[in-house]
C-alpha cells in the first residue's frame, strides 16, 4: 500500500492544493477536517475500498470524506484532482448564522457527486492559486462560506425563510465599499456595518446584486483605477495604492481580467493633450 494520501494542512477555513495520483493503492486516514476531491483528468477506473465496488470517474466527478472518516480506493491509472480542506468549524458557524434545519454535524461520505457550483468553486480556487497574485481574506472567506453553504444544502426552501438584506442595510454596505476602497475590506468588517452575520451578509448580497461580495468590490475597485488612471495626474503605483490593489502587477491582473485592458492599454488610448 503506498503512503497515506496526506492533505495540505493550514490553519486556514478553506485550503487547495492540486494533486497527480499515481496508479496504485492509496489510503485516507481520518483527519480532523473535510475533503472535497474533484476529479481533473479524463476518465478514470478505481476500486473504492469503503463500499467494495467499481467506479469510473470522469472530470468534474465529486468526492466528499467528511471529518473524521477514511476511505481508500485502488486507481487503475495515474489521474489529476483537486483537494478541498474544510475545517468544521467553518462549516458550524455558517450553519448557526444562516439558521433552518441545517445542521453542521453530520455530513456524508458521497462518490461521484456532480455539483456545477462545489466545480466552480474549487475552480475559482486554483485560479487564484496558480496566479501567483493572492485576492486577499475577503476572497477566501467568500469561497470558503459558498462551499459551507452548498454542503449544507442551504440552497433548499428552508433558506428562503432567512430575512433578506434590508434596503438600508444594503445601502449602507454600498456606501461603506465606495468610500473605503483603498482600505483592506474583510467580510467581518462588511458584517459589521450592515449589522448581519458575516454568513448572511454573503448570501443575500449576492441575491441583491446578482454578484458576490468579493466580486463587486473587485469591480467596483477597478472602476475607481480606470477613472484616475484616465484622468493622468497619479501615476500606476499611486492608483494601486488608492484603489486597495497591492502592487502594479495586481491592479494590471485584476483590469485584465475585468475590462480587458492594463494600466498601459487605458494611457496609451488616451487622446494625446
Amino acid at each position: 500500500m503506498r503512503p497515506q494520501f496526506a492533505p495540505a494542512r493550514s490553519p486556514s477555513d478553506v485550503t487547495m492544493v492540486s494533486r497527480h495520483i499515481e496508479a496504485g493503492v492509496h489510503r485516507l486516514p481520518r483527519v480532523p477536517h473535510h475533503r472535497i476531491m474533484v476529479h481533473t483528468s479524463a476518465a478514470t477506473r478505481s476500486y473504492c475500498n469503503e463500499v467494495r465496488r467499481y467506479f469510473v470517474r470522469r472530470a468534474g466527478d465529486i468526492d466528499l470524506v467528511p471529518a473524521g472518516e477514511e476511505g481508500g480506493f485502488e486507481a487503475e491509472t495515474p489521474f489529476d484532482t483537486i483537494e478541498i480542506v474544510l475545517q468544521p468549524a467553518l462549516m458550524e458557524r455558517v450553519a448557526a448564522e444562516l439558521g433552518g434545519r441545517a445542521r453542521a454535524s453530520r455530513l456524508d461520505t458521497r462518490h461521484l457527486l456532480r455539483d456545477q457550483s462545489i466545480e466552480h468553486l474549487a475552480r475559482a480556487l486554483q485560479s487564484d492559486l496558480n496566479a501567483n497574485v493572492p485576492s486577499g481574506p475577503l476572497f477566501a472567506d467568500s469561497i470558503g462560506a459558498a462551499f459551507a453553504v452548498r454542503l449544507l444544502g442551504l440552497d433548499d426552501s428552508d433558506i428562503e425563510r432567512t430575512n433578506r438584506l434590508s434596503d438600508t442595510q444594503l445601502k449602507r454596505v454600498l456606501e461603506h465599499i465606495e468610500a473605503a476602497l483603498h482600505e483592506p475590506l474583510s467580510i467581518h468588517r462588511l458584517s459589521r456595518v450592515a449589522g448581519a452575520s458575516s454568513s448572511h451578509l454573503r448570501t443575500w448580497f449576492k441575491v441583491a446584486t446578482g454578484v458576490t461580495l468579493h466580486r463587486y468590490v473587485l469591480r467596483r475597485r477597478v472602476e475607481r483605477a480606470r477613472v484616475l488612471l484616465q484622468q493622468g495626474d497619479l501615476s500606476t503605483s499611486e492608483v494601486a495604492e488608492l484603489t486597495g490593489f497591492a502592487h502594479q502587477s495586481h491592479l494590471a491582473h485584476w483590469m485584465r481580467r475585468e475590462i480587458g485592458q492594463t494600466p498601459r492599454d487605458l494611457r496609451r488610448a488616451q487622446p494625446p493633450e
